[in-house]
């Protein structure tokens, strides 16, 4: 019986976006986005880059702290992409133009369906901020939560097509079936409108006094509960 035939699908799922990790040198949302776009067609790095941003794939993903070109040169070196020539853009200088290999598809389609399927809570800033929230008083609360929730209403009214998009999805054309190469951002809308609803919830429990606390009285009273540590 194969090792992860042992462990629950979640610790199979885990060890193999951990191999993709390893071997994409830690950018596998980079790698993928890579392997996605090529799966359309051949492309140079610009190209990627300006697809990227019509498609705000830039503001859907974090892919801040990488860089395609890295990307690019590490997937070339796993044979998941290949140089298929050279392309020219005007007066710009030619650039070299990649394609998917058959590994490089398949190495995608894993990608894909194990992102799909894992459900794995990832650590947030958000969370570890509600976590220790009794450390601020509810007026400081208040004030942080009414800045969030008008960042929310901003970034919801942000997520909808635009003219750049429409131009490089052709939406029009594609009818019926726009909605499925637009699931991340009704993803993203829906888990935005929840956190939305959920923060003007806290906000209405704080300005009634419905929620309220004293830090030190909650020490006091866990040090009361709590039994005494071993010396």
């Amino acid at each position: 019986m194969a090792p992860w035939a042992l462990r629950p699908p979640s610790a199979y799922i885990s060890t193999k976006i951990s191999c993709m990790t390893n071997r994409l040198g830690g950018r596998n949302l980079w790698a993928l986005t890579v392997l996605c776009l090529l799966w359309e067609r051949p492309l140079h790095p610009y190209q990627m880059l300006r697809l990227i941003r019509e498609r705000r794939k830039d503001r859907l993903l974090d892919l801040r702290g990488g860089s395609i070109y890295n990307t690019i040169r590490q997937l070339e070196r796993a044979h998941l992409i290949e140089p298929a020539g050279t392309g020219r853009n005007g007066r710009r200088p030619e650039r070299t133009v990649y394609r998917l290999t058959d590994a490089g598809r398949q190495e995608a389609i894993t990608a894909l369906q194990e992102g799909v399927a894992s459900a794995t809570l990832e650590p947030s800033r958000f969370l570890a901020a509600i976590g220790f929230l009794s450390r601020l008083t509810p007026s400081q609360v208040l004030q942080a939560l009414r800045r969030r929730a008008e960042a929310l209403e901003a970034e919801l009214a942000d997520l909808s097509p635009d003219v750049s998009m429409e131009r490089s999805l052709d939406l029009q054309r594609l009818g019926d079936l726009a909605r499925v190469v637009l699931l991340d951002a009704e993803y993203l809308r829906t888990v935005r409108q929840a956190e939305l609803r959920w923060t003007r919830g806290l906000i209405a429990d704080l300005e009634a006094e419905r929620l309220s606390w004293d830090f030190q009285d909650i020490i006091g009273r866990m040090g009361r509960s709590v039994p005494n540590a071993p010396e």
